[in-house]
């Protein structure tokens, strides 16, 4: 006879285990999570700073270089080849002296065709005005001669009116006379008014000739002068510079020949991050170490044109009275961009790079535990802390290159 043998039920084996399990994974997530990322590192390795309570101030470095205070450009006018040279670069020249002669064939014969051009012109005008002053003085010949007949019929006519009046002269022969009295009196008012209207127009018409000689006399100087263009001579006095003409070297119109350094005063120029754009201005000031002493420094020009990530900015000195100084010396500029300002500080360093300055390890003991921060204005020393440090506390300041994954890190000696 069979025996029926219960079904064992292992549903509560099962959640048991499962449960057991559960519970050891969330352990070891917790221990694993939970586990700060360590990192044993050397003290020498590192460089460590110290946060503290101090005067901030926001400024500016950068390098200048002496040049002179204005400075002239010499630029060809007519350009052509070099033929001759005078003068060499660094010399000193004085206003109107001959630095170079350039040669241009093409341009000198278009200069002399003009030149003829513009003399024939003004001869055929001059040959016009004396045609108008001959006949002008034909008409003054004709006018005398028609003044001597009217006189001779008015004479007549007098003559004959008493002659006729004692009934001496015959009436044909009165009314003709009146007859050629009348012709020459009408003959001469309309020659007269026919000369006068002449003359009228002849003035106007002189007047322009006149007008057009005068410009083309005034555009024959021009042309002239143009001709002298190419010997190039120093717009003012000063020290040349830039001058490194060739023999035959062809130089185009309006191109740069040199530049002559006008040796009355010195001013700074500078190339400067185009971070410090919006923060630069004309007006500020900053000082300069020259000869022992600080100088005061003024900035006159910025020319907001970045080039290569760069801007330039011209300063003059505050002293007007230095000496000493040197075209081409550099000089360390610091450049003040506000007032002193008791802030929390903390140094410089190549942590930045890594941080962007959000975060920072802060040394305690044999340990540097990471911690978040936040950082404000900074010039060429000093961060300005505004949260996440006390004054006091020391952090690490190099580079965290090998760090940027860890939570901790382990000063060893």
């Amino acid at each position: 006879m069979d025996v029926l043998i219960p079904r064992k039920n292992n549903k509560k084996k099962y959640l048991s285990l499962a449960a057991v399990v559960f519970v050891l994974l969330g352990f070891l997530a917790y221990t694993t999570l939970g586990k700060k990322r360590n990192l044993n590192v050397s003290k020498s390795e590192i460089s460590i700073q110290r946060v503290e309570q101090d005067y901030f101030e926001d400024f500016l470095s950068f390098q200048a270089e002496v040049e002179p205070l204005n400075s002239v450009l010499v630029n060809v006018v007519e350009g052509g080849s070099v033929q001759e040279i005078y003068v060499s670069n660094g010399d000193q020249v004085r206003a109107g002296q001959p630095l170079v002669r350039l040669y241009n064939p093409n341009t000198e014969l278009n200069y002399m065709q003009q030149e003829t051009a513009i003399i024939e012109q003004i001869n055929n005008l001059n040959k016009a005005r004396l045609d108008l002053r001959n006949q002008e003085l034909s008409m003054a010949k004709d006018l005398i001669g028609m003044e001597h007949d009217y006189q001779d019929a008015l004479q007549l006519f007098e003559l004959n009116k008493k002659l006729y009046a004692q009934e001496i002269l015959a009436k044909n022969e009165w009314e003709r006379t009146q007859e050629n009295y009348r012709f020459q009196k009408e003959r001469m008012d309309i020659i007269k008014q026919s000369i006068a209207k002449e003359k009228q127009a002849n003035r106007i018409q002189m007047g322009q000739m006149a007008q057009s000689i005068g410009i083309m006399q005034k555009s024959l100087e021009v042309l002239r002068k143009n001709k002298q263009n190419f010997l190039i001579l120093a717009p003012q006095s000063g020290r040349l510079t830039s001058f490194e003409p060739v023999l035959g070297k062809t130089y185009q119109q309006g191109q740069s020949l040199a530049k002559i350094d006008v040796m009355k005063g010195y001013k700074l120029i500078a190339q400067v991050d185009e971070f410090y754009l919006e923060k630069i201005a004309e007006g500020q000031k900053g000082t300069i170490e020259f000869g022992g002493k600080n100088l005061e420094v003024q900035i006159s020009k910025v020319i907001a044109e970045v080039k290569n990530g760069r801007f330039q900015v011209e300063l003059n000195f505050v002293s007007p009275e230095l000496t000493g100084l040197r075209q081409g010396l550099s000089f360390g500029v610091r450049l003040n961009l506000s007032e002193k300002t008791r802030s929390l500080v903390l140094p410089k360093g190549a942590f930045f790079a890594e941080t962007s300055g959000r975060w920072i390890f802060v040394v305690n003991g044999h340990k540097a535990e990471r911690r978040n921060i936040k950082l404000g204005r900074e010039n060429p020393l000093y961060y300005e802390v505004l949260s996440g440090l006390k004054a006091g506390e020391q952090v690490i300041t190099s580079q965290y290159k090998d760090y940027i994954n860890k939570d901790e890190l382990t000063l060893e000696n």
